[in-house]
């Protein structure tokens, strides 16, 4: 399973982004699909993620309200709009996929996904 992230860039505070992720395999499928990213001196943090077979989406309370995860299944696609982007949301972005089930917990934990993506640096100034 491959993933490639893109939309990442050099925004003011306020701008919004929307980055996308491919997974590029032939009749893929999974427990879910994450955005998480790693700020400079950082460790990685969970932003979002959503039930690749359910509705059902999460998100870390500092983007709640200003971020929106969707999927695509018919693209094998993840979304993340990123709107009144904020200095501290400067970071590496990734987007992993999680194949096994898992609880409300584990969507959020980094260590439950499997695959991940190369990441796309996002950048925004004050």
């Amino acid at each position: 399973v491959q993933l490639q992230a893109s939309g990442g860039g050099f925004v003011q505070a306020g701008d919004s982004l929307r980055l996308s992720c491919v997974v590029s395999e032939r009749g893929f499928s999974a427990f879910a699909l994450g955005w998480f990213r790693r700020a400079p001196g950082k460790g990685r943090e969970f932003v979002a993620s959503i039930l690749w077979q359910g509705t059902q989406k999460y998100y870390e309370d500092s983007v709640r309200g200003r971020f929106a995860i969707s999927k695509d299944n018919a693209r094998n696609t993840v979304y993340l709009q990123m709107d009144n982007l904020k200095p501290e949301d400067t970071a590496v972005y990734y987007c992993a996929v999680e194949s096994d089930v898992n609880t409300i917990a584990g969507v959020k934990t980094p260590s439950a996904y499997d695959y991940w993506g190369p990441g796309t640096q996002v950048t925004v100034s004050s």
